[in-house]
């Protein structure tokens, strides 16, 4: 399939026998796996690690909508039965976020620039559906923590097994700091055009407030491009013009 992404590395380990298989089999059709049928949502993005910006990863997210302000996410390199779990993400609403203490927001992520850029999709929805999903999550956060790191920014192969402590991971919040490789690839493979969602998502501006942290990563990428695009702003940074009324 032209939308599909395998995992990106294949773990360590002996392949399964066939006592395994047919016990695997007796679980799915005897055991009740409900909470996991909830992660009904998919989005894929891209996140740099937060300490080590160099790490940079496709990621598949499938989520559940826990309520108006709170969706928890698992993270998987691909889309297919080969693809690898490699993390979680918890994504709050502003409210949600403007409650927690300082310390707390400094491990959550801003999500604008990630829609307004286009960098952020809902493969298999009509353009129009997609929009109006990613509209609700303007404004919202993300805390994520990537267990393993099992690709490389020319697509070859990472780590075998989850290794080493686990990642926190940020956002992308300027044009340059992502290995454009990735966004090539994630494109082609998915047959979309992100530089035509940025243009068509242009509208979703005026819904967009200041976030904290769009300045985490700030000078960690010589080719990002200043100011940031607009909609995209650090809490208490100043206006761009052409933001204004």
């Amino acid at each position: 399939m032209a939308d599909s992404r395998e995992g990106s590395t294949t773990p360590a380990g002996e392949p399964k026998t066939l006592k395994r298989a047919i016990l695997e089999a007796g679980a799915r059709l005897l055991q009740d796996t409900t909470p996991v049928k909830q992660f009904d949502i998919y989005m894929v993005g891209f996140h740099p690690a937060k300490h080590d910006p160099s790490l940079q990863m496709e990621a598949h997210h499938y989520c559940h909508q826990v309520n108006a302000d709170f969706l928890q996410c698992v993270l998987f390199d691909g889309n297919t039965e080969t693809a690898n779990l490699i993390g979680i993400e918890y994504i709050i609403s502003e409210r949600l976020f403007a409650s927690l203490p300082q310390d707390e927001q400094t491990y959550w992520h801003p999500h604008n620039y990630e829609i307004l850029s286009g960098s952020l999709v809902a493969p298999g929805l009509p353009d129009r559906v997609e929009k109006a999903m990613l509209k609700l999550l303007m404004n919202s956060h993300g805390k994520t923590w990537h267990l393993w790191h099992t690709s490389q920014h020319d697509g070859g192969p990472g780590d075998r097994l989850p290794l080493g402590d686990p990642m926190l991971m940020w956002s992308f919040n300027r044009d340059g700091e992502m290995d454009e490789r990735l966004r090539h690839s994630r494109d082609e493979r998915l047959q979309i055009n992100s530089q035509e969602k940025r243009r068509d998502r242009q509208d979703l501006v005026a819904l967009a407030h200041p976030q904290r942290g769009v300045d985490a990563l700030k000078g960690a990428f010589p080719n990002a491009t200043e100011p940031p695009p607009p909609g995209v702003r650090e809490t208490g940074s100043a206006m761009d013009p052409s933001e204004s009324d």
